[in-house]
């Protein structure tokens, strides 16, 4: 039998786990809210902030503020709405997470992968490939939520805590989270749903809200993976998988009162590919989708444009978080000689700007004739996409050449990774 939660406020008036919850939204960084307050500003007046914050607490004269509203702009043309609370509200948020989060998180479906700790993206779609490559559920329900956490029910959010925790000091806080509406150009916004996206609460408000559409799926003896509102549905017929999407229909729309986006959810047979956060899961082999490899094509361009002053160690060190980011995420795919192929691009990119910052071709020469160069001494266009494949830029500018300037090399990564646990 679960464990109900009767007493956890008294929890929150702790003034050292107020302070450990700042260091949490400290190196987390983010952006100031509504009230213009930065981190660092925060920082410069901590013990008083800590003060005020644990006094308006314990006489419960504690009330967060609007949050400020940040649209985002996805690849389809659309936007994501972010709700950026301010400083002191994220603390505060913090610490009811620091709270909250262990008394339910252990009871999370297993196959929940989104926001939760010692979990991860990797695992999830570790967790997919082993329904369909070994377990051979190979049609896949891919469900879309439309604008899932904007549409959470603040009623159902409560009641979902409620099963756990009946403490209503810390019910009326999340309350207050939901309720505390949204800064716009227009002004105050109410917000009657929902949970913002940017709040440090609201990815486990999310998924206790959701685990109860897990749980249901569990019982009716459905395979799901589930990172935050992507859902994935694994069955072994066509049949069976028609048979879950109307069952997950129902559930996410019935019970829990949200849209599924029809335009984009779908049923697809492993053998077309299961696009889920950003690969493609194949029958037999995992593949990065292209318009992931075209995002970082674009990032690292906009790095190495040759009409850029920047001199080429500042470049590399601008490019490598990039590189990095880029091969630690996506070398759970089976994409070797991907990575070799888009090292090598990053690699002439480098070249072409280099020649251009040489500018003329005697600054090739030279370089050339200092490495000990004997072959014929041409004069080509030091801004030619062409040139910087030449075998004399390749002469000049080595891979260990650009090794030891401290270029990230993307061949060199291990790729087919599977976590160990997921």
């Amino acid at each position: 039998m679960e464990r109900i939660y009767y007493s956890l406020y008294d929890r929150m008036l702790h003034k050292q786990r107020l302070q450990q919850a700042f260091a949490k939204v400290k190196s987390n960084r983010g952006a100031a809210g509504i009230d213009g307050q930065s981190v660092n500003d925060f920082a410069a007046q901590l013990p008083q902030e800590i003060d005020r914050l644990l006094r308006e607490l314990k006489d419960k004269s504690y009330r967060p503020q609007p949050v400020r509203r940040v649209e985002i702009p996805k690849p389809d043309g659309s936007t994501r709405k972010l709700g950026i609370p301010t400083v002191r509200d994220r603390v505060v948020q913090q610490t009811l997470l620091d709270i909250l989060q262990p008394i339910f998180d252990p009871h999370f479906h297993p196959s929940s992968y989104g926001y939760r700790p010692g979990r991860s993206g990797h695992q999830a779609i570790a967790k997919a490939s082993l329904f369909i490559r070994r377990y051979r559920r190979r049609w896949v329900v891919d469900m879309d939520l439309s604008k899932c956490f904007d549409t959470l029910d603040h009623d159902l959010i409560i009641q979902s805590f409620r099963r756990r925790v009946t403490d209503g000091s810390i019910l009326g806080l999340i309350r207050l989270f939901l309720q505390s509406g949204v800064m716009t150009a227009d002004g105050w916004q109410e917000s009657r749903l929902g949970s913002p996206q940017g709040g440090v609460i609201s990815p486990l408000i999310a998924n206790v809200y959701l685990d109860a559409f897990d749980q249901h799926m569990k019982a009716r003896g459905h395979r799901i993976v589930r990172y935050a509102d992507d859902i994935l549905i694994l069955c072994g017929s066509k049949k069976g998988a028609h048979n879950a999407l109307a069952v997950a229909r129902n559930a996410l729309e019935g019970d829990l009162r949200l849209k599924v986006n029809e335009q984009k959810s779908r049923i697809v047979h492993s053998r077309e590919g299961v696009s889920y956060l950003g690969v493609t899961i194949e029958s037999r082999y995992t593949r990065i989708r292209s318009d992931k490899v075209q995002q970082f094509k674009d990032k690292v361009r906009r790095i190495t444009r040759r009409n850029s002053p920047v001199n080429l160690e500042q470049v590399i060190k601008d490019l490598n978080p990039v590189l990095r980011g880029f091969a630690n995420y996506f070398r759970v795919a089976h994409c070797r000689k991907q990575f070799q192929k888009l090292a090598c691009w990053v690699r002439r990119r480098l070249r072409a700007k280099q020649l251009a910052l040489w500018k003329k071709p005697q600054r090739l020469h030279r370089r050339l004739r200092q490495l000990g160069y004997q072959g014929e001494f041409k004069a080509i266009r030091m801004q030619s996409w062409r040139n910087a494949a030449s075998a004399l830029a390749n002469y000049a500018m080595p891979n260990s050449w650009l090794e030891e300037l401290g270029l990230f090399d993307l061949s060199r990564v291990k790729t087919g990774y599977l976590p160990q646990e997921y």
